[in-house]
């Protein structure tokens, strides 16, 4: 496995197979000590397992083709009542998933009682055939509490419709949501979770969340979210106004889907997302696998300035178990100048404290090398984060409704500086750089494809005095062993 794992522009702790094309994470689910990630492998359900979310054992495809046609994307849930009746009065794993076939998409499920190793597809399926609509997949299943039933969220076209069943089999449409945020594209892989309020006890919301596929006008796909409630039937959005809410600011974070039957006593809602772009899927420089997983993380809502409550995200703490002795290079003052470190890698974590009187930019670059870098940037004056990658290496992707793909390029950000301090944490792991400012308000997950030699960390600023009053670094250990 080590040496499957050496090829460049390999990640060392994020999870991708070890060849072949990795998309859509599915059927994500905790059981008996395990952590499911079934994903997207054209049309089947790949499928590896882990018990810390860093250490993934790669397993056989779960779910293959039939004669109802190919697998997409769907979820999975345990069936802890039997209400299926397909455990025997005990519970085992049932996952909900799309079939297509000749352009025809349908919800089926198959169930599984031996911890996910092997599946045996619903005779009845599908569970809800096409009811005449084009756009009709990605099933999102969780138990509602307060009805007693399970509720299903699947994509049409530019909606979410939803559905409940009380045994996984037979279902029934309750309502349907559209009309808001970001519609320049087909709403895909919806998820639909309580998170709490920050801050605030007792306080709760219902978040639905819906990727949107790849479009001239967000230039590639994208994802956003909504705030609001939930009764097990319908779903009412608290915004005040219909403009988007990114769900994350760069542009490889797709498909993101939550774990399903985390217990109760760890209390915590964890994501994570398909690293790539529907603009360019499958067209990376990298061999003998395209394609991986974000890094998961922790998600609740906070409230902004303005009251407004917003997903904030943070990587998952099982993650600080991976770190090795870390380098301080705090406190530094910086003014009108670049700043080399005596540091050189591929993969590890940052942590940043900074403050600033006046500022024009500011900011860190990774994996520099005299001729290539990323920026992760801050300028008070346009109230904006912003991650360049136009210096990043290789980016002639091809983009997949042909010519190039728009890789090289400024991915911006809204945010309110005029505090004059910001945190920040950062993970680069050789292709993949993730970036969470604050409190997670404002996320950036970027692919890029730089030389090996350009593993060089840098602090700048332009236009005034900036205090890095902390900056560390932890080395990372690869995970595949």
């Amino acid at each position: 496995m080590a040496e499957t794992y050496r090829e460049l522009y390999r990640p060392q702790f994020h999870l991708t197979p070890p060849k072949g094309p990795m998309s859509d994470p599915n059927g994500m689910v905790f059981y008996e000590g395990e952590y499911h990630q079934f994903y997207q492998f054209t049309g089947r359900w790949g499928h590896a397992v882990s018990r810390d979310l860093l250490h993934w054992e790669h397993l056989p495809l779960a779910l293959i083709a039939d004669e109802l046609g190919d697998v997409w994307s769907g979820s999975a849930v345990v069936d802890w009542r039997d209400s299926s009746g397909f455990f025997g009065g005990g519970s085992g794993l049932v996952a909900i998933f799309t079939h297509f076939k000749e352009g025809l998409q349908s919800q089926s499920i198959a169930y599984s009682s031996d911890k996910g190793r092997s599946w045996v597809k619903y005779a009845g399926n599908p569970v809800i055939p096409n009811p005449g609509l084009q756009d009709f997949r990605d099933p999102k299943v969780l138990w509602h509490e307060g009805t007693g039933r399970w509720v299903m969220a699947v994509s049409v076209d530019r909606a979410i419709h939803f559905y409940s069943s009380p045994n996984l089999r037979k279902w029934r449409f309750e309502s349907s949501f559209s009309g808001a945020g970001c519609q320049d594209a087909v709403w895909e892989c919806p998820d639909l979770f309580r998170l709490p309020v920050l801050g605030e006890v007792g306080e709760m919301r219902w978040v639905l969340h819906v990727s949107i596929g790849d479009n001239e006008i967000t230039d590639g796909s994208t994802a956003q979210y909504f705030v609001g409630h939930y009764d097990g039937r319908r779903f009412v959005c608290e915004h005040e106004d219909d403009r988007p809410r990114w769900t994350d600011f760069g542009q490889d974070f797709y498909a993101a889907v939550s774990y399903s039957d985390i217990p109760q006593e760890d209390g915590r809602t964890i994501w994570l997302a398909w690293t790539s772009n529907w603009q360019y899927p499958f067209h990376s420089p990298t061999e003998p696998w395209k394609g991986g997983m974000s890094i998961p993380r922790t998600l609740g809502l906070a409230r902004n300035g303005s009251g407004e409550l917003r997903l904030v995200q943070q990587p998952v703490k099982e993650l600080s178990a991976l770190r090795e002795e870390p380098l301080e290079y705090g406190p530094v003052e910086i003014k009108d100048e670049i700043l080399r470190l005596p540091f050189k890698g591929l993969s590890y974590e940052f942590e940043a404290e900074v403050s600033w009187d006046s500022a024009a930019e500011f900011g860190i670059r990774v994996r520099v090398s005299d001729d290539e870098h990323t920026v992760l940037g801050v300028s008070p004056p346009r109230g904006e984060l912003f991650l360049d990658r136009r210096s990043s290496g290789f980016s002639e992707l091809p983009k997949r409704t042909g010519g190039t793909a728009n890789f090289s390029k400024v991915l911006r950000a809204p945010r309110s500086l005029e505090a004059g301090r910001l945190t920040m944490r950062g993970f680069v792991d050789d292709s993949v750089i993730e970036w969470f400012v604050g409190n997670g308000e404002e996320v950036f997950t970027s692919l890029v494809y730089p030389r090996p030699d350009s593993a060089g960390l840098e602090l700048f600023a332009y236009g005034g005095n900036v205090s890095f009053s902390q900056f560390t670094v932890y080395p990372l250990k690869p995970v595949w062993i």
